[in-house]
Parts: structure tokens; sequence; C-alpha cells
């Protein structure tokens, strides 16, 4: 179970202002890796953390951590459970999760007035934790939006790709119109190299500051590391098969970027 330091209390915190939103304007681009290390990360520093998959068309989590849930959000959704009921705790990571449905493209559909009670009902749950982090669907979406409306971070994975930095100036424009006081903010994911990581988010950084006028900060950039596919295949968290990889350290740095 993962460790119960108390949270803030909600008079001294926003509503949602703890629950981090992790998206990308396109699939492929390791969202989900970056959703569970930073999990773990977060986990490893005494903080108590909720990881929700927010992909409504595609869930993966459960797939990528290994595990056959009884309960999902599917469950929630048509309201066999409420979302308190769904959590589960996931003790290899140190975090609980609220699965998505995998393959259930259905979920995608769902009117936009259940899911704005799903994200009042998640505001609230977050207030059991000190971070919840929200792994969105990939793309611009309606539903992938509208989970964004109540969190107090968004942070969007981009690649060096041209269609990674295409997709993901899109999603943070669109993002940006509706919630221009969002903290929006770039990490990097698969460089060849810190630098060159850099240099991918300066690209992405002159496209907003040239149409937007917004300068979204790096929060940082996470190496090339084979040992990620490695875990992803087995199944397993980063951090627990190989805390000292080079990928495992650069969220290890994300991770207290977001707690400075």
């Amino acid at each position: 179970m993962s460790n119960t330091n108390p949270a803030p209390s909600p008079a001294k915190r926003g509503k949602g202002q703890n629950i981090i939103a992790v998206a990308s304007g396109k699939g492929g681009v390791g969202k989900t890796f970056l959703a569970i290390t930073l999990a773990s990360a977060l986990s490893n520093k005494e903080r108590k953390v909720l990881l929700f998959d927010g992909d409504l068309g595609l869930a993966n989590l459960d797939i990528q951590l290994g595990l056959m849930p009884q309960q999902d959000l599917g469950s929630v959704i048509a309201g066999r459970l409420t979302l308190n009921q769904a959590v589960l705790p996931f003790p290899q990571g140190g975090f609980d999760i609220i699965a998505g449905r995998s393959g259930s493209g259905g979920l995608a559909n769902i009117p936009t007035s259940r899911l704005q009670m799903l994200n009042e009902d998640l505001a609230l749950l977050a207030q059991a934790y000190d971070h919840v982090i929200l792994d969105l669907g990939a793309g611009v979406e309606r539903t992938v939006r509208q989970l964004t409306h109540n969190v107090g971070t968004c942070i969007v994975v981009a690649t060096d790709e041209p269609t990674s930095l295409t997709d993901a100036y899109a999603f943070i424009k669109l993002t940006h119109m509706e919630r221009p006081k969002l903290d929006i903010r770039i990490v990097i994911n698969a460089a060849n190299s810190t630098r060159e990581g850099e240099r991918t988010y300066n690209t992405l950084l002159k496209a907003c500051e040239g149409f937007l006028k917004i300068s979204p900060p790096l929060l940082g950039v996470v190496r090339r590391d084979p040992k990620v596919r490695e875990t992803i295949k087995a199944q397993v968290p980063l951090l627990t098969r190989y805390p000292n990889a080079e990928a495992a350290q650069d969220i290890g740095l994300i991770a207290r970027k977001l707690l400075d």
C-alpha cells in the first residue's frame, strides 16, 4: 500500500491543484511509461500517490503494470462502483491506481455531463493524496481536454519526431485556449542526450512563443534507455527493476522539480 503521510488539507490547497495530468499530442511517445515512473519516483519521496488511467478509449496502465483488475473505471462510469471503490493498491510501485478498461473504446464517447461528474469525483478523491497522476489519452479529443479542467499542472510529453512536436503544439494550443492560466510544462522523452532533448524543446518553445505568446517551461529531458523497453515488456515499473538507469535518474529529477 502507498505510504500514508497526511495530504495537505483542502483548506490549504485549491481543488485539483495536486492533480498532475500527463498528456501528449500523439500516441507512442512514452506517456504512460512516464506517468508510471513519475508515480514511483514521487512515492519514493515519501508522498502518497494515486495513478489514474484517464485514457477513456484505449486504457493500458493495467497492461504495463501486469495487472488484471476486478474493478476499473468502466464500472465507475456504469454506476456499479464509486470512484473511491475502484482504487487498488499497487505495493510493487508504492502507489495506488485506478485502472481504465483496456480496449473499451466506448468509454471515449461518454456524455460531457458524466465526464464532469467524474472530474468532480476525482478532485474530491485527490484530497486524500499528496499527488494524483492522471494519465490522459493521446490526442486533442474532447474527452482528453475535458479531463484537464480540474488539474493543477499539465505535463505535455513529446519526442523529436516532427509529428510528435506538431501534435504536442496542437494540444498546448487548444488547452491554453480553454484554460489560459493552466501550468503547462514540457517533457522531452527518448532523447539521444540531454542537450539534444533541450534542442527539441526549443523547437516547440519557439512555436509556442511565436504563435501563442506563451513560454511553457521545460520540466525535464528523459534520455533514450534500452532498460525502458525491457521493463515495459516485463510489465514492471522501471524504478522497481532498474532504479539507477539513466531514464530513472532523469524522471527522479523531474519529480524533484515538481516538489520544489
